[in-house]
């Protein structure tokens, strides 16, 4: 008696139109936003200072939302893959370019964590086809960090008290540089081990 197919239930198919995908490009569309209101403030207006720095927490706060609920609903997508991080990128790089065309950041604070972050972006799309590089601890730690150091250069510190940004800044750059290099060293074991597994003929 031969045993009975049992039926495989179909991949399930994730709509791109779902809310993790939709927070991702609301913070795209703040960033023009949040460029304006920076732009027009130059960094001396309080009131508008404040409001850009508000637009900046919300738009960075999305990127914590929309990945938890990509996770906890399983509603990781191709266009989320692509989009988060560009859109993580754009936010940050704005906001760097910012502070250091007002010159409240040194040029090369800036230029490090950029090279750093489009770096690692396009790393993780050199070894997509080999696996996914999950975010570390380190990683998170840095995202917060950074996030942190610009509300703090953004939001009209009184005096006493402006000496904390360039601490925290400094703290996010160190963590930027070396989950950096964590990084690429996590990218080339990743595919050097794929490559040995396809050499061998996948035993």
């Amino acid at each position: 008696m031969t045993d009975e197919p049992v039926p495989v239930s179909a991949p399930r198919t994730v709509s791109p139109y779902n809310p993790a995908n939709i927070l991702t490009v609301v913070r795209i569309v703040l960033v023009p936003v949040f460029l304006g209101l920076v732009v027009s403030s130059q960094l001396t207006g309080t009131g508008q200072r404040i409001v850009a720095c508000l637009v900046f927490c919300v738009a960075s706060a999305t990127d914590f939302v929309d990945g938890w609920i990509a996770r906890r609903w399983s509603m990781v997508t191709s266009f989320g893959k692509v989009a988060d991080p560009i859109a993580d990128k754009a936010l940050t790089g704005t906001a760097l370019v910012l502070l250091s065309v007002y010159d409240r950041l040194p040029w090369w604070v800036t230029l490090l964590i950029l090279v750093r972050e489009w770096g690692i972006t396009a790393l993780r799309f050199w070894v997509i086809r080999y696996g996914i590089i999950p975010a570390s601890r380190g990683g998170k730690l840095k995202t917060v960090l950074q996030i942190a150091a610009i509300a703090w250069y953004l939001w009209p510190v009184p005096e006493p008290f402006d000496i904390i940004g360039p601490g925290l800044m400094g703290a996010a750059t160190v963590v930027t540089v070396v989950t950096g290099v964590d990084y690429v060293i996590e990218a080339l074991r990743l595919r050097r081990t794929a490559r040995r597994i396809d050499s061998s003929g996948g035993e």
